[in-house]
């Protein structure tokens, strides 16, 4: 479709112009093998979290509202037999992919992309129909490698300054998806990533117990799709929404921003490799302290009981995120916070489905161990960087006089810390078999695996709709 909107320069510099480019020019034989490879983990592990999130009540409120507004019958809601119009379909989808704090993370740009960039690829996807799993994953890929370089840019300082950096540049990820299933040229990208960000928004101080964080997903998701389809229709965004300085993106988010970031080595270096997969349903803040508090515990064959003081030496973003003082307000609030979920763990040994359920939030076995954890920041780890922002160092005292220390650098699940293929499968296994039937289950894992041989991504949208 050719563009019915300007491109013009500015004196301000050219990131959001160059990264809108690469959005819309990129090509499936582009990407490298490794990076398609990557992308089918991200497609795989979204889906699980997309089909387990819309049995949530968080997400089951967002789709009834949905159905009772109604909506042009354009594409699924995933989990069930409704559909509804694109934009709809992906405020649903993506609030479920985020409804559980299981979607995957990239550390630099403090981004869950895949709950965003996976329910839109598919919505708009299943609405135009015959899109094949080549051009599904080229969209992915943009997607990913838009919104992870627009949050890497921030250098953390969009959390610093109370916004959520999955909410706020998400808007950019799922822009460049829409578009490029669209086939939205460079000059329309551009002004959908202009329209975008002006719709960016999210507060981090949801994280002590508002069903709004699951949102924050939903709606980066729905204002990325509304952004394409005016810029399709020729509405005009801001042409250098990252760049300009009064009222642009990256000066009023952030306190400084590396604008070099945001297209640096654009097609040669994929920052998609860099995604992370989550082992357990919390914060991905917590996952170091977890995986520490599990292998110091299986080593020595210690039980809840025998623990007299848990000390947490961590970074001062992962104290101020998640070492804040526990109260039971919802299941969001147990899941960032690091006193419950290593309560949990040190209880039940496990921080995943059953740990997080609401009958567990004010349970007095886990309540009365936290005052054996002790949480502290610690210089040494804050001038590690940003990309050492989960570093910590754990020390169990025993009752018996034992102590036994642990540091680590990286939180599990990230490519310094990677999952397996096969856990990755496991977890979404564990999550898609609360919804499908096992042979419906066996048969996404197999399509994923050949995503790029699909001829219509209809074929897999329509495994996610469980049988009547």
């Amino acid at each position: 479709m050719s563009s019915a909107v300007a491109q013009t320069s500015t004196p301000y510099g050219d990131s959001t112009r160059r990264l809108a480019e690469f959005a819309s020019g990129l090509r499936f034989d582009d990407i490298p093998r490794e990076v398609v490879d990557a992308a089918k983990a991200c497609v795989l592990d979204a889906l699980g979290c997309c089909l387990y999130g819309a049995l949530l009540p968080w997400t089951r409120i967002v789709r009834d509202m949905v159905l009772e507004q109604g909506g042009a019958p354009q594409a699924a809601i995933i989990g069930t037999r409704d559909r509804t119009s694109v934009s709809q379909a992906v405020l649903v989808n993506s609030t479920a992919g985020h409804a559980f704090e299981l979607d995957d993370a990239h550390t630099r740009g403090s981004m869950h992309a895949g709950s965003v960039n996976i329910p839109v690829a598919l919505a708009i996807s299943d609405w135009l129909g015959n899109v094949s799993g080549r051009d599904f994953i080229t969209a992915v890929v943009a997607g990913y490698e838009a919104g992870l370089r627009v949050g890497v840019a921030a250098d953390g300082n969009i959390f610093k300054r109370g916004f959520h950096p999955a909410a706020v540049c998400g808007v950019f990820a799922a822009a460049a998806v829409a578009s490029r299933v669209l086939g939205l040229d460079g000059a329309q990208t551009a002004h959908a990533f202009g329209t975008a960000g002006s719709m960016a928004g999210g507060l981090m101080a949801a994280q002590e117990g508002a069903m709004v964080k699951r949102l924050h997903a939903g709606r980066a998701a729905q204002a990325g799709v509304y952004a394409a389809l005016l810029a399709r229709r020729g509405f005009t965004g801001i042409e250098n929404v990252l760049e300009i300085p009064f009222g642009g993106f990256y000066h009023a988010m952030s306190e400084r921003y590396v604008p070099d970031f945001v297209t640096a080595g654009l097609g040669e270096k994929w920052e998609t490799l860099f995604v992370g997969f989550k082992p357990y349903a919390t914060a991905g803040a917590i996952h170091a302290s977890l995986a520490a508090l599990d292998g110091i515990m299986s080593e020595n064959g210690l039980g809840a009981g025998d623990i007299e003081r848990i000390d947490v030496r961590c970074t001062t973003y992962c104290y101020k995120h998640v070492a804040w003082r526990y109260e039971p307000r919802g299941v969001a609030a147990a899941q960032l916070n690091m006193f419950y979920a290593l309560s949990a763990m040190a209880i039940d040994r496990a921080a995943m489905i059953e740990q997080f359920d609401e009958r567990r939030l004010a349970d007095p076995r886990l309540l009365a161990f936290m005052p054996r954890i002790h949480v502290e920041p610690d210089p040494a780890f804050d001038a590690l960087g940003h990309a050492f922002r989960y570093a910590l160092r754990m020390t169990i005292a025993c009752r018996d006089g034992r102590s036994f220390g642990r540091q680590s650098l990286h939180r599990p699940g990230t490519p310094d810390n990677p999952l397996s293929a096969s856990r990755i499968e496991a977890k979404f296994r564990l999550l898609a078999g609360r919804v499908l039937p096992g042979g419906a289950v066996d048969e996404i894992v197999t399509i994923v695996s050949r995503l790029e041989r699909l001829d219509d991504v209809k074929q897999l949208s329509a495994l996610l709709v469980p049988a009547r």
